[in-house]
Formats: C-alpha cells, structure tokens, sequence
C-alpha cells in the first residue's frame, strides 16, 4: 500500500511533464491523455522497488508507449486501398495545445514531425526538446547511443530546414501584407493592383457582412476597388503566427483578415468576424505598418 501510494504521488507530481511529452510526440490531444492512462496502468503494475529516477523512469514508459502508438499509425498508413482511413493525428487540439507544441522548436516542428519515422520523431522530440540522454532512447528504441544520435540528427536537420523555409516565406508573406494595407489606406488603386493575383478573391463571412463588409469579390480590380482608400483601421498582426491584419475596437479584434500569397501575388483574402472564432485566434499585433 505504501509503494503504491508513492507511485501514485510521483505520477501526480510528472503528469503535467508527461502529457506533454505524449502531446508533442503524438500531436493530438486526445491521443496524448490515451498515452499518459495507459502508462499509468503500466507503472502501476511495475515492481518500482529498483526505481532511482521517478521521473526518467515514468518519461521512458510514456515514450515507449507513444512509440507503440506511432508506429500504429505508420501501419494504418500503409494499409492497402480498401482498408478504412486513418484518423486524424490531430483532432480536437486547443490552442493551448498548438501554442505549447510550437513554443518548444517553431512552426515548422508541427509540419514536420508527421513526416519523421517513429524513431527520428522520439529521438528528436525526447532529445532536442526533454534533454533526455542519446543512451536512454537508444533503450527505448533498441538502438545503440550513436544510432539515437544519428536519428535525432536527421530529424533535427529536416525541422531546421522547414523552419528556415517557413520563415522566409512568412517574411515575404508580412511584407506583401503590409504593402496591400498600405495601398489600401492611401487609395493607390495601381498598388493594390500590383499585389493582387488577376484572379484574386475576396470572401467574408456571415458575421463580418453583417458589420459592413462586402460578402465576395472576383478579380483583381474588383477586389482592389473594395479595398481602395480603405482599412484605416486595420493593423499588421501575426495570427496564429501567420501575417494578416486585424480591426480591432478597444484591444479586442472585430474582424481579422487573413491572405493567401502565392509567388508574391495574393490569390485570396478572407474577412472572419465570427466572435466564437476570434476568441480562440492567438493575435500579435504588429509595428511598422
């Protein structure tokens, strides 16, 4: 009774560190409590008599429980044509959720960690962002040390590169918005035009139509008309980490606009003011614009 009583203090005082190792391995909040449970019913059943190291021992079985789990996927992936589709590797994640996954290595680890094989995903993860050691993952996946390192390497390479991509494209992308919003408010009509892609489209939704908006324009020179001599107010913000700009009315945004840019030309531009939406959008908002 009193072996389990500190087993189960122990994984109280690890929970929080091991959800998150599941969520950034795993990517599904869902999937990632499933993990943390069935460690729990693992340890729970262990002799923990030889235990030194709490919270490396019960990081380990979570681990190898999400490497279970991913290389479930990989399987469901590659059943042949027929076989029902894999679901979702991540549904129902809250913002709390990405925000906390793209604070540990960037935007680029979300796009890139579901192209990783398990064993690159669990050295890169465990290693770069948990500090766990080259010799305990090489345990948890049967390797040597120097093979987790190679894994981890290969992976890191791979996000670094992503990354570097995404940030360029994100800097091209603030420069490209900025320029719009300043056409926009100075009225150069022949700016917008300049930005915009000839079959550029403008859509809004029912919330944003409601506050004045205009519901759809198609083509260049019906969308720079909308915008020509407008959007004043609207201020340059990352949202959700992306360029776009926000309206916003004391502090809080009313509508947020957010561009699709292809090879420098915007293709598209979507007006959301649905309160429910807004609520649950990460904004940052801007200087320079």
């Amino acid at each position: 009774m009193v072996e389990q009583d500190w087993l189960t203090e122990r994984f109280a005082e690890h929970h929080d560190r091991l959800r998150a190792v599941a969520y950034r391995m795993l990517r599904s909040p869902g999937d990632a409590e499933d993990a943390v449970q069935e460690a729990w019913l693992r340890v729970s059943r262990a002799d923990t008599g030889q235990v030194e190291n709490p919270g490396g021992w019960l990081t380990t079985v979570v681990a190898r429980v999400c490497l279970n789990m991913l290389e479930a996927r990989q399987v469901r992936r590659e059943e042949p044509a027929g076989a029902l589709p894999p679901e979702p590797v991540s549904s129902q994640a809250g913002p709390e959720d990405d925000a906390l996954l793209a604070d540990s290595v960037g935007v680029a680890l979300m796009v890139v960690l579901d192209t990783l094989t398990p064993a690159e995903r669990l050295a890169f993860v465990l290693h770069d962002i948990f500090a766990v050691s080259f010799g305990e993952i090489g345990e948890i996946i049967d390797r040597s040390p120097a093979a987790a390192r190679q894994l981890a390497s290969r992976a890191r390479r791979r996000v670094q590169g992503a990354a570097a991509a995404s940030d360029a494209a994100r800097s091209r992308k603030r420069e490209v918005v900025e320029a719009f919003l300043a056409a926009s408010r100075d009225g150069d009509f022949a700016a917008l035009l300049s930005l915009l892609d000839a079959n550029a489209v403008l859509v809004a939704d029912p919330a944003a139509v409601r506050m004045g908006a205009t519901a759809e324009a198609r083509g260049a020179d019906a969308v720079a008309a909308v915008f020509s001599g407008r959007a004043e107010a609207a201020r340059l913000a990352l949202v959700d980490g992306v360029p776009a700009a926000v309206w916003a009315h004391r502090g809080r945004p009313q509508v947020v606009f957010t561009f699709t840019v292809d090879d420098g030309k915007i293709t598209g531009i979507e007006l959301q003011a649905d309160p429910a939406l807004l609520g649950d959008l990460d904004v940052v908002y801007l200087g320079g614009e």
